[in-house]
């Protein structure tokens, strides 16, 4: 018995995250199984338990693929990466590599900003005006257009820039297996294809959410993922001030397990090692309770999430942070910045 307990902890990052990671995980997996299961059956109450099943176990997939890119579930990289693996292919997201969403999501940490291999804007600019009225109107009824244009990039791109022709291999096996899940729902029930689309778009929702409001940092652009940007001023002190804490509640601290704590957002910057179930802790001995600048819980971005929805798409910066009860109103919020398309 004991050297069965030595042995999960020389698998495991930390010792007291062991059930905890191992509850995340096979809620992740086993409870997206389960929501592909209810998806596939032909009673209305169920399809509606397997479209939140499935978006919510999808939204938790990708974070625990922001775990295991920081190294928090398991002491050795192979395990983290093939966990990230498994977890991408899950998320829709594995037309790239885990260590290629690694290493831009370090970069964001490192460089402390926004930095993306693709420029959706100056992509849009060079369309016609018909795709970009398209484009606000798709925003404008909640349909996350410039996340799915993202998203397609990392698809497309191999096929059109030199630089990324090692990975149309990988782009065209995980079509393939990602197709064969569509088609296999469609068989069995279109409205199981349905319901998956919605529950995609409720992972999607959820992850923007999540990064449209935690920064107001700057945003760089460069075209392979090991390019320079300038340095300048962005030091420490302009990481915390730059940094929002978007809770989904600050009074019920539980709630946050629903994006797996990425809401603690200013504790994971201020150490990315600690790992999700570690951050309520460690950000109430940084931060307090609850009445801190930097603690900015969603339900003061309410208005700005729908009110700059369409001048999100095309801003130029994203807004300020101000004071008092609507300090929120003039944060206009980032686009295109999900660690799962930046690449």
């Amino acid at each position: 018995m004991e050297k069965d307990t030595s042995s999960k902890q020389r698998i495991w990052r930390d010792r007291e995250g062991i059930i905890l990671n191992l509850a995340a995980l096979s809620y992740a997996i086993g409870g997206h199984l389960a929501g592909i299961y209810l998806l596939l059956q032909p009673t209305w109450y169920l399809l509606v338990a397997g479209i939140l099943l499935t978006g919510h176990t999808l939204v938790i997939c990708a974070y625990l693929v922001h775990e295991a890119a920081h190294m928090t579930l398991f002491k050795s990289k192979k395990h983290n990466t093939l966990t990230g693996e498994i977890l991408l292919w899950l998320t829709g997201a594995c037309y790239a590599s885990f260590e290629r969403i690694r290493h831009m999501h370090l970069r964001h940490h490192k460089d402390r900003a926004d930095v993306s291999c693709f420029d959706y804007q100056a992509f849009l600019n060079k369309r016609s005006p018909i795709v970009r009225k398209l484009v606000l109107m798709l925003e404008w009824a909640y349909i996350p257009a410039v996340e799915l244009i993202m998203h397609a990039q990392v698809i497309i791109r191999p096929f059109t820039e030199e630089h990324l022709k090692t990975y149309r291999l990988r782009v065209i096996l995980s079509g393939i297996s990602r197709l064969a899940l569509f088609t296999g729902l469609f068989i069995v029930s279109p409205f199981a294809l349905l319901g998956y689309a919605i529950a995609y778009w409720i992972m999607l929702q959820a992850l923007f959410l999540a990064d449209a409001f935690a920064h107001t940092y700057e945003a760089f652009f460069v075209t392979g993922q090991h390019d320079e940007i300038p340095q300048h001023h962005r030091d420490r002190d302009y990481d915390v001030k730059h940094t929002y804490s978007n809770l989904v509640s600050v009074r019920h601290p539980w709630l946050n397990l629903l994006n797996l704590n990425f809401g603690y957002h200013t504790a994971h910057h201020a150490r990315a090692s600690v790992a999700w179930h570690q951050l309520p802790d460690f950000h109430r001995k940084n931060y307090g309770e609850g009445d801190h600048e930097q603690i900015l819980p969603y339900s003061e971005l309410l208005k700005t999430i729908h009110r700059n929805r369409l001048n999100r798409v095309f801003v130029d910066d994203y807004g300020d942070v101000g004071t008092g009860q609507q300090r929120g109103d003039s944060f206009v919020g980032a686009h295109g910045v999900s660690f799962l398309s930046i690449i």
